[in-house]
C-alpha cells in the first residue's frame, strides 16, 4: 500500500468520526442565538464599531492631506495605525475596548444559569456536562470572530474607497494575521470571564472581577514592572550603560506578563513593518544596519513568542474553567 492510499484511508476515517455530540450543537446554537439577540451585545458592538470607524476616518483624512509628502509604501496599513489630534488610532481602540466584548459575553455564562436555576435542568437533559461549557465558549468565540473580522474588513473597504490605494498582498497578509491575533486576544478575556462566572456566584461580582483584571493588565502591570525593576536593578542617570540596559530588559520582560502588552507589541510589529526589534538596542548594534521594512516572515518570527504566549494563556485559563466546572457540584432546586 502506497503512502497516498494510507493518507486517503486516514482522511476517510477522520470524516466518519463523531467529533461533536448533539448536545454540543444544541448548546452552541442556543448560546449563539442568545448572544446575537441580546441588547448588551448590540450596545458593546456599536461602541467598538463607532469608536474604531471614527479613528479610521481621522487617519484616512490625515493620510489624504499629506499624500504628496508621505512615503506611499504600506500606506494602507497606516489606516489602522495613524491617529488624529483628538482620536487615537484604530488599533488602540480595539486593544482597549476589545476585551470588554470578551468579558461581556461570558461573565454570567454559568452563574447566570445558577441564579435562574436552569443549570440543573439543563444537565438533566441528555447532554454531557462538558458540552455545556464547550458550547458556551465556542458560541462566544464564534460571535467574537464574526465581529472582529467584520469590523476589520469594513474598515479596509472604507479605506479603499477613501484613499484609493489598493493594498498589496503583504499588507493583506499582515491585516489577516492581525485580525487572527486579535481574535485570540479577545478569546483570552472570554475564557477569563467564563472562569470568573464559575468562581463567583453573583454575576455583578464576576463582572467587576473581570474589569478589575483588565484594568490591572492595561494600566498597572507596566507601573509595577518599573517599580520591581528599579528595586532589583536600580539604574540612575550616571549608572553604567550595562546596568541601564539590564534595568530596561527586566522592566520589559516583567511587563510582558500582561497579555495586553503582548498584544500591543504584536500588533505594532504586524501593522508597522518598520519595527525591526522589540527590545532595547545599543548604539553599537545599530552600526552598519540598513534601515528598511521587514518582510512579513521576519515580522512573524519577531512576534512568534507573543502569539504562542497569547494562545497558551487562553488555553490555560479555559482549561482551568473546564476543570472547575467538571468538578463542581450542581444541585437541583
Amino acid at each position: 500500500m502506497t503512502v497516498w492510499h494510507k493518507v486517503r484511508d486516514w482522511l476517510h476515517w477522520f470524516r466518519e468520526q463523531e467529533w461533536s455530540s448533539g448536545g454540543l450543537q444544541t448548546v452552541f446554537r442556543k448560546e449563539l442565538a442568545d448572544h446575537l439577540s441580546s441588547t448588551r451585545f448590540t450596545i458593546l458592538v456599536s461602541l467598538v464599531a463607532v469608536a474604531g470607524i471614527g479613528a479610521f476616518y481621522v487617519a484616512a483624512q490625515n493620510i489624504r492631506s499629506v499624500a504628496g509628502e508621505t512615503d506611499p509604501e504600506f500606506i494602507f496599513l497606516r489606516l489602522f495605525t495613524t491617529g488624529g489630534g483628538s482620536l487615537p488610532p484604530f488599533v488602540t481602540f480595539v486593544s482597549f475596548l476589545g476585551p470588554l466584548l470578551g468579558l461581556a459575553l461570558g461573565f454570567d455564562a454559568i452563574n447566570g444559569e445558577h441564579n435562574k436555576r436552569t443549570l440543573s435542568r439543563l444537565l438533566a437533559q441528555p447532554i454531557y456536562r462538558d458540552d455545556v461549557i464547550n458550547g458556551k465558549f465556542l458560541a462566544g468565540l464564534a460571535v467574537l470572530a464574526v465581529v472582529i473580522l467584520a469590523l476589520g474588513f469594513l474598515v479596509a473597504g472604507l479605506g479603499l474607497m477613501l484613499i484609493g490605494v489598493p493594498p498589496t498582498a503583504e499588507e493583506l497578509g499582515r491585516l489577516l494575521i492581525y485580525l487572527l491575533v486579535t481574535i485570540v486576544y479577545v478569546a483570552f478575556w472570554l475564557s477569563v470571564s467564563l472562569l470568573f462566572s464559575l468562581l463567583f456566584r453573583q454575576t455583578a461580582t464576576s463582572a467587576l472581577a473581570g474589569i478589575a483584571l483588565w484594568l490591572f493588565f492595561a494600566l498597572f502591570v507596566g507601573m509595577l514592572a518599573g517599580l520591581v525593576a528599579d528595586g532589583l536593578l536600580p539604574a540612575s542617570e550616571d549608572a553604567a550603560p550595562a546596568r541601564i540596559l539590564q534595568n530596561a530588559v527586566l522592566k520589559q520582560n516583567l511587563s510582558r506578563l500582561s497579555t495586553t502588552n503582548l498584544y500591543d507589541e504584536a500588533t505594532v510589529t504586524l501593522l508597522n513593518p518598520g519595527v525591526r526589534t522589540l527590545g532595547p538596542v545599543m548604539v553599537e548594534q545599530l552600526e552598519g544596519a540598513i534601515p528598511g521594512p521587514l518582510p512579513l516572515g521576519q515580522s512573524l518570527l519577531l512576534i512568534w513568542p507573543h502569539m504562542v504566549s497569547l494562545l497558551a494563556a487562553t488555553m490555560l485559563i479555559f482549561a482551568l474553567a473546564y476543570y472547575y466546572f467538571m468538578r463542581q457540584e450542581i444541585r437541583a432546586g
